[in-house]
C-alpha cells in the first residue's frame, strides 16, 4: 500500500481541526472566536477556511474584499495570509465572487483544499485552526491524509438530530485507517438568556446533549456556547466577540482556549 505523501508545515506546531456532522451548529462561528481567544492569550495563530464550497470566515471577520498578496520565497511563489485580531486567515472566500458558487467536482476541490495549505507562507505558528466543511467529504479526508493533525474539535447542539451528525463526523476521525484524537467537544447554542434578564436560562434546543456525547466518545466537554444575539451581531459585522459588551461569551471562549491550549 503506498504512502501519500504529507504537505510539509515545518513552522507549524499544531493543527486543530474544527469539525461537525451537519451544517448551522456554529461550527465557523466557534473557530473564529477559538482562534481569535488564542491569538489573545499571546499564542502565533493561523486559522484555515477548508469550506471550499461555501466559505465564511472572511465574513465573519469583515476582510471579504481583501486578497492576499503573492511573493516568491525561495523561487516558489506563495500567498500571503490576511490578519486581522491576530490572526492569520486564508480562505477561497478571498479569490470567488461574493455570491458566486464553485461548481467543482471532487478532485478539483481537493486539489485546492492542499493548495490552501501549500501554497501560503506559514510563518512560525503556534495553533493552525480549520474550519472543516459540515460532513465527511473529500475535504475532509485530504486534509486528514495530507496534514499531521494534532486533533479534531467537534461542534454539535443539544439536540439528538444534530448529536446523530456529530456521531458520524466524530466516527471519521476515529476510523483506524486515520486515527485523529478528539480533543473534546463544543456544545453551541445551549440555552437562550435573553438581554434583559441575562441570569436566565431557556434551553430550548435541550439539555445535556453535549456532555452526552463527549461520554459516548470518551473526551471531554470543552465548552458550552449561550445563544445570545452579540455573537450573531458581531460576525455579521466583522467584529470579534471580544470587542462585544457580552462578558459570558468572552469567558466562555477565553477558557475554552486555555483548556485545550495547556
Amino acid at each position: 500500500m503506498s504512502t501519500i505523501e504529507k504537505i510539509q508545515l515545518p513552522d507549524v506546531k499544531n493543527i486543530i481541526v474544527v469539525a461537525s456532522g451537519k451544517g448551522g451548529v456554529g461550527k465557523s462561528t466557534v473557530s473564529a472566536n477559538l482562534a481569535i481567544a488564542l491569538a489573545r492569550n499571546g499564542f502565533k495563530t493561523a486559522l484555515v477556511d477548508a469550506d471550499i464550497y461555501g466559505p465564511s470566515i472572511p465574513r465573519m471577520f469583515g476582510i471579504e474584499n481583501q486578497r492576499p498578496e503573492v511573493t516568491e520565497f525561495s523561487g516558489v511563489q506563495l500567498m500571503i495570509p490576511i490578519e486581522k485580531f491576530g490572526v492569520k486567515i486564508i480562505s477561497m472566500g478571498f479569490f470567488a465572487g461574493r455570491n458566486q458558487g464553485l461548481i467543482w467536482r471532487g478532485p478539483m476541490v481537493a486539489n485546492a483544499t492542499q493548495q490552501l495549505f501549500q501554497n501560503t507562507h506559514w510563518e512560525e505558528t503556534d495553533f493552525m485552526i480549520v474550519d472543516f466543511p459540515p460532513g465527511t467529504g473529500d475535504i475532509q479526508l485530504t486534509a486528514i491524509q495530507k496534514l499531521d493533525i494534532n486533533g479534531a474539535i467537534i461542534v454539535t447542539t443539544p439536540q439528538e438530530i444534530s448529536l446523530n451528525d456529530a456521531r458520524k463526523a466524530a466516527s471519521m476521525f476515529l476510523n483506524d485507517q486515520l486515527k485523529v484524537p478528539i480533543l473534546g467537544i463544543i456544545e453551541n447554542m445551549s440555552w437562550f438568556t435573553p438581554l434583559p434578564h441575562p441570569e436566565e436560562k431557556y434551553f430550548i434546543f435541550g439539555q445535556g446533549g453535549g456532555k452526552t456525547l463527549a461520554d459516548e466518545l470518551q473526551t471531554q466537554l470543552l465548552g458550552q456556547v449561550p445563544l445570545v444575539a452579540d455573537l450573531g451581531e458581531a460576525a455579521e459585522k466583522g467584529l470579534s466577540v471580544f470587542a462585544q459588551n457580552n462578558k459570558t461569551l468572552v469567558k466562555v471562549f477565553e477558557d475554552i482556549a486555555g483548556s485545550f491550549a495547556a
